[in-house]
């Protein structure tokens, strides 16, 4: 196996540099359905602007995804389809103007979405978007009261104990759901025909939140001033709030949703469709443009510094020296993206400097945990002997070990922002849209990283923490749950790995139930491969085929804890090395999630990414010469 094994690695050395860019990154495509390509249309239509191309564009690659049924799905294995999505296409395609309710596709598509509970079973957040766009009704009032905002940070339940993807999200929400902000144009299409029951059906019916809310009520109550008055100083902070978290290229934390709704918040704060604010917003969305087989898609962000420190670090594991240009010119653009600017994060975390990396090559204030071990991965060893790396890698070291939870897990973007209260709140996925919990994947990968890369021993405090916040959440079979990737594959990857490499013991009991697991769900022909609906059924849903990311997750796993080869660990390399080139819906299945059952990611890097890391170790380990 061993010239395979060199000749496969190989093979994904040579493509990865191929794909390169000139500035020492990799662009490959951030890629998540048709939602943000959908969004893209009604945007433009709505605010009237003219860009005819890119809408004929977008329309290419929604067609393209139909289903036979008329649907449209987020992941391959999903059913007949997703009624959300399929709202979703059905409205932009009919805003486009290039297709008509009466025609085949439409029809379908119509046909499918009352089949399947109407316009009403569409997810909070598109009803959100038709409530902006004037296809649906605003609630009568909107959970989170905009006055909110004003309440201290010393208050039990305060804005800054949202996540930071959450207080995105929710600000605009919040001033647009206030003065119930609607935007219709003479070409608005009519979607009337969608509904099943009455118009005046409400988003938020549930009754077990209202203490909470009350709560919230009783703090804005206790501020000293006229209720006029508190509404105009929180309408104030919501703006100043988004105008002062504008990325340079004029989007709002550099996300697609939050920009998009920061637009329509502004214009409900007074803005004209032509303010240079909002015309840099929609110009920031554009330039997030990708090509995908042909087909424009419209970017949620990029993820070209995650693209970046992945590939640098699976590089050098697989041998490719430090001081050969590929590695050289993405290690400067890896050390130009080390953040400077203090952002949200600081608020919980006020003892600490700027030090960590964001996803995006936009972000420039919204670091995370994962992106600042990646960075730091592939940064390791010019900080051995480059002054301006060291100093890059001492910053980041002590932002993310000041990252860490009171609980010792490691959250993504901020620390001890994960109260269970607004779990309560009537707000659709608010598990993944309000807080920010300590995960198994993002503190397994942060215990990997301390202990293969820092001097930290294993008994120091940090990494105990670590541990113990692992090993608390190994569900009874054995696997742990992944927050950022599909699913349980992904997180039991990340744990194990951690675990090793902080010297917990193969023999530990929570490792060897792990293995068992693990081994347990190998498919037939050597691979493992997981279905999205484990995120949403919180529970291990085997996908029909085996994937090249998913078995290289599981092998790598199982050799962080396996001093000799086993058979299920010979079996998942000789799938990987008889699928290197392989090109099918496998590998462009979503490996990556962001919001269970409603937001999926492909990324297109990590068909080469992982398979390279399990190859280039497998040699390391168990082929020494």
């Amino acid at each position: 196996m061993n010239q395979s094994i060199t000749d496969g690695i190989e093979s994904l050395i040579d493509q990865l540099k191929k794909d390169q860019s000139f500035d020492g990154s990799w662009n490959y495509p951030f890629e998540t359905g048709i939602s943000t390509d959908c969004y893209m249309i009604i945007l433009l239509r709505t605010l009237e602007i003219d860009d005819e191309n890119l809408v004929k564009e977008l329309v290419r690659r929604i067609i393209s995804k139909q289903e036979k049924n008329g649907a449209w799905k987020l992941f391959y294995d999903e059913g007949e389809g997703n009624v959300t999505a399929t709202i979703e296409a059905y409205y932009a395609l009919l805003y486009s103007g290039y297709f008509e309710k009466t025609g085949k596709r439409l029809t379908a598509a119509r046909r499918f979405i009352l089949k399947n509970g109407g316009i009403e079973k569409a997810h909070m957040f598109t009803k959100i978007m038709l409530a902006i766009t004037g296809q649906y009704k605003w609630p009568s009032f909107f959970p989170i009261p905009l006055e909110f905002l004003l309440l201290p940070n010393i208050f039990p339940i305060n804005f800054y104990q949202l996540s930071v993807y959450g207080r995105a999200n929710l600000l605009p929400i919040m001033i647009l759901s206030d003065g119930k902000f609607q935007l219709r144009t003479k070409k608005s299409p009519d979607l009337s025909e969608l509904y099943i029951r009455q118009k005046d059906e409400e988003l938020f019916q549930e009754e077990d939140w209202r203490s909470l809310y009350d709560s919230i009520h009783s703090g804005i109550e206790s501020l000293l001033e006229l209720p006029s008055q508190l509404k105009e100083r929180a309408k104030s902070k919501g703006k100043q709030y988004m105008l002062s978290r504008i990325e340079k290229d004029g989007t709002f934390y550099s996300y697609y949703s939050s920009t998009f709704l920061m637009i329509f918040a502004l214009m409900a704060l007074g803005y004209k469709k032509s303010h240079p604010v909002i015309t840099r917003a929609v110009n920031g969305l554009k330039s997030m443009k990708t090509t995908i087989d042909g087909f424009t898609h419209m970017q949620y962000t990029t993820a070209t510094v995650w693209n970046t420190s992945l590939i640098s670090y699976a590089l050098q594991e697989a041998g490719v020296s430090g001081e050969e240009a590929v590695i050289e010119k993405a290690n400067n653009f890896i050390l130009r993206k080390q953040h400077t600017l203090y952002g949200d994060w600081a608020v919980h975390n006020p003892n600490s400097f700027p030090g960590g990396w964001g996803f995006s090559n936009i972000n420039s204030f919204n670091p995370d945990v994962d992106d600042t071990t990646a960075s730091l991965r592939s940064i390791a060893r010019d900080a051995v002997h480059n002054p301006s790396y060291r100093s890059a890698w001492d910053r980041g070291i002590r932002w993310l070990l000041s990252m860490q939870n009171e609980d010792g897990g490691w959250p993504a973007f901020e620390k001890n922002t994960n109260s269970p209260l607004f779990k309560h709140l009537p707000i659709e996925k608010a598990d993944f849209i309000l807080t920010d919990p300590p995960t198994a994947d993002l503190t397994g990968r942060t215990l990997q990283f301390l202990g293969d890369f820092t001097n930290l021993p294993s008994s120091h405090p940090s990494v105990k923490a670590g541990v113990e916040s692992i090993l608390a959440k190994q569900e009874k079979d054995g696997s742990w749950y992944g927050r950022w990737g599909i699913c349980y594959l992904y997180g039991t990857w990340g744990a194990l790995t951690g675990l090793s490499a902080v010297e917990v013991q193969s023999g530990h009991p929570a490792v060897r139930k792990a293995v068992s697991w693990l081994e347990s769900v190998q498919n037939e022909d050597g691979g493992w491969g997981e279905s999205c609906k484990s995120d949403s059924q919180k529970k291990y849903v085997a996908l029909p085929a085996s994937t090249l990311t998913h078995t290289a997750w599981a092998v790598d796993a199982l050799m962080s804890v396996s001093d000799k080869p086993s058979r299920a660990i010979k079996k998942g390399i000789e799938f990987l090395l008889e699928n290197l080139e392989k090109k099918d819906w496998t590998t462009e299945y979503s490996k990556g999630q962001g919001m269970a059952g409603a937001f999926y990611i492909h990324y297109h890097s990590y068909r080469y990414v992982f398979p390279l890391l399990a190859l280039a170790h497998y040699k390391q380990k168990y082929e020494k010469s």
